[in-house]
């Protein structure tokens, strides 16, 4: 069987659509393309095809199913012996398996036929020999997986060995062998389980577990008599501890040096206490000498101090007078210069209420003329906010919401999409007209013209002229028909919202609402023409005018005049107040000068009047300063003879932290020996209960017949062990010399395999495990390897080249398979993965080999035919 074309629609990734792999050939043929392209979806849905029955939906067919639904569709062309066909196999919906001749596409089976052929193609379905060639992403086959795989792949692999070498039971050594094998089997079972532990019930379980209680309780006894030789040792030290620590000259000797110790810390307190008072007594002189020297100090200085304030009294004294002589000659001149300010700002009031009188009259004149004027532009600008009232209004009723019309015409392109989705998948009636005929068809009393195509949704009747009515109920995709439905509610609720019929309408209202905001907009530009400020600012105008045209009366006098007069006026009081303003800034530095002389003079008096009051009368200021050097002296020798008694004292001073040390050493000492005494005491009295009731009950006589009864049962169990030991290695050495007897059951594999092995080790064999009827070590420079410790790399490569020798093996018995790779060689590096593409080409020279693989660089080098995947679509 070879393959040479996979077709597959809406499976997985291809939801709605379809790809095929045209022109496979013989040899290898290879598909790389990057992940997510769909390599393992092709090769899930082979799988299904040839494996998978169409009726059921298994795990596996659900995976090939699209998160969006749908029906699977897989096809294969092939060619075998009998000649070339195509299969095809449909899940879920529309459910079908057909087989058809590729070339004249004459149905051969269906159904059931169908599968069954498919099954005859592939020699037992996924667990005959096609399962174990094709090789699934991720998978070596040598890798640990569930228990039902590994049987199912092992009855495949016996069933290639087997149709080419015959059956092993006429290999093994014959009946006396298995007769042999079934006597020790019978032996060993009496004894152990068939994993080889102790049977329960049996004599081996029996002895282990005697011996296993006998131990148990001579463990018991034995811990028991530990404890009573090792409470008779510790009561036998306590008495010698107690001995040693428990009599009365230790008592007085302890009790005698803590009575030294108390002694010695009550002296060493008392000296502490004189000392710290006289460290008082110093501490004392030492301020009242501190004191003495601070105030003999602050006399003397005090006394300079005052004869300098009183030189500094007297020249403040004649600066103040000449500060004041000063300020009274500034004074004069400014009184003189208010004088002459008062009077030219009089005439100056008098000449600007002339002026004010003037321009009054003349504004009223003005006021009079522009009020005609701003009673015509209030008549317009009233005319104007009416008519943009009523403009407003309109454009309230007539505005859409925003976002609404987009919304809209989404909605219209999403209703329009889906129904020419739905009119697109309906089935669609076209007449051709015969040439001649009469009549013709109508539907829904409309005729259709020659070669006219109508789309069929639901109950359709069709009129034929001179014939009667067809009626014709045409399928509905319910999906569609709710979309739909959704999509017109959702339509409609928008249309009623915005209180339209159409989008044309409501394109129709946002037009004529933009062309009267553009109109409002101008009415609003003429409105501020008219009434810039506002409505009512014009009219407070207004009324600002007319109160201003009420006033209006003659002219009294030239307003030009009055003016050139005014100016001349404010010329000469300019002048004169800067004259006042001058002669007042001199008048003002005097007074300063004045101030800050009375107040240097005062403050300089005061402080003097109050350093005098200090010091007292000057005449008992030399006795003072007398009394007070005295005094310094006096507190000194004090504070010297304290200083000394201190220093005395610290001298015969002793150690009070070492005392209060040695006292409590010596108090926890007896302390502690108290405690002991008393805890050994009470130690002691228990351990003569315990003695006592250990002796009573003879536990070391117990203990000895235990121990004896112990020996015999060990004894019993070690005979009952050496018959198990006998039994398995007769078993071993039976099914050794059976195994030996089918070491050429798996030449043939080994034939295949051997050359492979050479293209990529110089000198290396495999043994096969007789259970898995896999590659279980590999023989390679003396060192023998188990698969399971080989890498990752080594594995694979192991186990792709014994599925090719299967395949091969396969081809040999009449029944080539295509051998089929999905992302295989994972794990090989570049040395080895060019010899694994050696290994493929020297298999496929009579063997179909196809690689999906997503590694593109790597295995351009591997050749062979390339395959590519294009859209398809199935024909109806």
């Amino acid at each position: 069987m070879k393959l040479t074309a996979l077709r597959l629609h809406n499976v997985r990734r291809f939801a709605g659509t379809g790809v095929r792999i045209e022109n496979i050939g013989d040899g290898i043929n290879v598909l790389c393309a990057a992940n997510e392209h769909g390599k393992s979806t092709c090769f899930d849905a082979l799988h299904a095809l040839f494996f998978q029955p169409h009726t059921g939906t298994p795990g596996s067919v659900q995976a090939l199913r699209p998160y969006s639904g749908g029906n699977p569709l897989v096809e294969a062309d092939l060619t075998t012996a009998d000649g070339a066909f195509r299969l095809t196999k449909q899940f879920y919906g529309g459910r079908r398996a057909q087989v058809r001749e590729r070339d004249s596409g004459r149905l051969i089976a269906q159904a059931d036929e169908a599968e069954r052929f498919i099954s005859a193609l592939v020699k037992g379905g996924i667990s005959g020999p096609a399962g174990l060639l094709w090789v699934r992403q991720g998978v070596t086959g040598i890798e640990r997986r569930a228990k039902a795989e590994d049987e199912t792949e092992r009855r495949a692999r016996e069933t290639v060995l087997t149709s080419v070498q015959g059956e092993v039971e006429a290999l093994t050594g014959g009946r006396r062998m298995t007769e042999a094998l079934a006597a020790c089997e019978e032996e060993l079972l009496r004894l152990v389980t068939a994993t080889g532990r102790p049977k329960t019930g049996g004599p081996y379980a029996s002895a282990i577990d005697e011996s296993e209680q006998l131990a148990e309780q001579e463990r018991r006894l034995g811990a028991e008599v530990a404890d009573l030789r090792a409470a008779l040792d510790r009561r036998r030290t306590i008495r010698v501890r107690l001995a040693e620590i428990d009599t009365p000259e230790m008592a007085r000797e302890r009790q005698a040096a803590l009575a030294e110790a108390e002694a010695e810390l009550s002296a060493a307190k008392a000296q502490a206490e004189s000392l710290k008072a006289a460290e008082s007594k110093a501490a004392l002189a030492l301020n009242r000498r501190v004191s003495a020297e601070q105030a003999l100090s602050g006399f003397r200085q005090a006394l300079a101090r005052f004869a300098s304030l009183r030189d500094a009294e007297a020249g403040a004294a004649q600066e103040r007078d000449a500060a004041r002589a000063r300020h009274q000659g500034a004074a004069g001149v400014v009184r003189e210069a208010a004088t002459a300010v008062e009077s030219a700002e009089r005439e100056e009031r008098e000449q600007r209420d002339l002026l004010a009188r003037l321009e009054r009259a003349l504004r009223a004149q003005e006021a009079a003329r522009r009020l005609a004027t701003a009673r015509d532009s209030e008549r317009e600008a009233q005319a104007t906010r009416e008519q943009i009232e009523r403009m407003e209004a309109t454009l309230k009723s007539l505005i859409l919401p925003a976002g609404k019309i987009a919304e809209l015409e989404e909605i219209d392109g999403q209703l329009l999409q889906l129904q020419a989705r739905a009119e697109a998948r309906a089935p669609h009636l076209r007449i051709d007209y015969a040439a001649g005929a009469e009549g013709g068809i109508s539907i829904a009393g409309v005729m259709l013209a020659q070669a006219e195509e109508r789309p069929l949704a639901g109950t359709t009747q069709i009129e034929i002229a001179a014939i009667g009515r067809l009626t014709v109920t045409a399928p509905q995709a319910e999906e569609d028909d709710r979309s739909l439905a959704r999509a017109k509610a959702k339509r409609k609720t928008l249309l009623d919202e915005l209180q339209v019929d159409s989008l044309a309408a409501a394109r129709q209202r946002e037009v004529q609402a933009r062309d009267l905001k553009a109109d409002l907009d101008l009415a609003r530009r003429r409105l501020q023409l008219f009434a810039p400020g506002g409505l009512a600012a014009l009219q407070e105008q207004i009324a600002r005018l007319e109160a201003e045209a009420a006033s209006a009366d003659e002219v009294p006098a030239d307003l030009d005049a009055a003016s050139r007069q005014l100016g001349t006026v404010e010329a000469r009081v300019g002048a004169v107040r800067e004259a006042a303003r001058a002669a007042q800034a001199r008048t003002e530095t005097s007074a300063s000068a004045l101030v800050e002389a009375e107040r240097h003079a005062a403050g300089l008096s005061s402080a003097l009047a109050a350093l005098a009051e200090s010091l007292g009368p000057e005449t008992q200021w030399r006795g003072r300063e007398e009394r007070l050097a005295a005094e310094h002296a006096e507190t000194n020798l004090a504070w010297r003879a304290a200083q000394r008694q201190v220093e005395e004292l610290a001298a015969r001073r002793i150690d009070l932290a070492a005392a209060e040390a040695r006292q409590l050493r010596l108090r926890s000492v007896m302390d502690a020996a108290r405690e002991e005494i008393t805890r050994l005491r009470e130690e002691a009295a228990g351990l003569d209960g315990r003695i006592q009731t250990r002796t009573e009950t003879a536990i070391e006589e117990a203990w000895q017949e235990t121990r004896d009864r112990l020996a015999q049962a060990q004894r019993r169990t070690a005979v009952l062990a050496r018959e198990v030991a006998i039994l398995t290695r007769l078993r071993g050495a039976l099914e050794a010399a059976r195994s030996q007897a089918r070491d050429h059951y798996f030449a043939p594999v080994l034939q295949e395999l051997c050359p492979l092995l050479g293209l990529l080790f110089d000198d290396a064999s495999v043994t096969f495990d007789e259970d898995t009827l896999l590659p279980r070590s590999v023989l390679r420079n003396g060192l023998d390897e188990q698969v399971g410790v080989l890498s990752g790399g080594m594995r694979e490569q192991l186990a792709i080249l014994t599925r090719l020798a299967f395949a091969r093996l396969l081809a040999k018995g009449g029944q080539p398979t295509p051998v089929i790779l999905d992302d295989a060689l994972v794990y090989s590096d570049d040395d080895r993965i060019e010899k694994m593409f050696d290994a493929l080409h020297r298999q496929a020279s009579a063997q179909q080999v196809i690689v999906f693989s997503c590694r593109q660089r790597a295995f351009a080098r591997l050749g062979g035919r390339v395959l590519r995947m294009e859209p398809w679509q199935p024909e109806h």
